[in-house]
């Protein structure tokens, strides 16, 4: 009689547990990456998103690049209790195939419009933008056109101009079969050597035509209209974008903040993921 009363307190201990675990809220958000897609101004968009924090953020990737491709430490580790991430793959790149990407002359316009669309597609009232290179230069357009959308702004690798410099350093890139194997092999992976071959030539040739207005403007204009807190960051030792773009950036957009980062190259947020994300969050908070 003993041991079956024991038995039994323990089996009621044990249930009024789980009622208790069942009806009170887990704690710990989410960590799951769910990918999805949307329509979005007449083109299915890919996205990845992670987090339930009230803060959104949207990450926009560079040059041929999307969310798997370019922010895997990013989607991983940033502070999901605070942050709700986004990250998308612009048309024509990642997973938001078809269409194929082109580059007219306003493509970086039309990636801007499509970003914001989406976030607003995705119920997000306001948001801030994290844009690494070629989603840099988009960041900057969205933040400048649609202020009263970005909360705050972070972009790296970015430039509002280009010049016959940087349509040589281009140039030297256009052969894919001369990167290294580190670089290329995701990309190849995702698109197949094909496609990668041919939309890194285009890209090289949609980008390079920038250069043949008088100033090489993309989005100079644009920079003072920018009112939302920015964060600027630059690899001092990167090899594709000089610090003279950062600096201009810098300049033109009021209130800004500059970071130079003495061992960052092109990919530092990769490459000094932990220290990146650090800042990041810092300035985001």
């Amino acid at each position: 009689v003993i041991l079956y009363s024991l038995y039994d307190r323990v089996v009621m201990r044990i249930n009024c547990l789980n009622v208790i675990l069942f009806l009170s809220p887990s704690p710990i958000p989410s960590t799951s990456i769910t990918s999805a897609k949307i329509q979005v101004n007449g083109v299915h968009l890919h996205y990845q998103r992670t987090g339930e924090g009230s803060h959104a953020v949207l990450l926009l990737p560079g040059m041929l690049g999307s969310g798997q491709t370019d922010f895997g430490p990013q989607l991983k580790s940033m502070n999901k209790q605070l942050f709700t991430i986004v990250a998308w793959d612009p048309r024509g790149y990642g997973q938001s195939i078809p269409p194929s990407r082109d580059f007219p002359p306003d493509f970086f316009e039309r990636d801007a419009k499509d970003a914001v669309d989406l976030m607003q597609a995705l119920k997000f009232k306001t948001f801030s933008l994290l844009g690494w290179s070629d989603g840099g230069i988009t960041a900057l357009i969205a933040a400048a056109k649609y202020p009263t959308l970005i909360h705050k702004l972070v972009v790296w690798g970015a430039n509002a101009s280009v010049t016959q410099e940087d349509v040589r350093i281009y140039h030297g890139i256009r052969d894919v079969s001369k990167w290294s194997e580190k670089v290329k092999k995701p990309l190849e992976e995702m698109y197949g050597h094909k496609y990668f071959a041919k939309t890194c030539e285009a890209w090289v040739d949609g980008i390079s035509r920038f250069a043949e207005k008088s100033d090489g403007n993309i989005c100079q204009e644009l920079l003072p209209d920018i009112k939302c807190p920015t964060f600027i960051i630059h690899g001092e030792k990167d090899p594709l974008v000089p610090q003279a773009h950062a600096e201009y950036i810098h300049k033109h957009i009021k209130g800004s903040r500059l970071l130079l980062m003495p061992e960052g190259k092109h990919n530092l947020h990769l490459r000094f993921s932990e220290d990146f994300n650090r800042q990041v969050e810092d300035f985001l908070c």
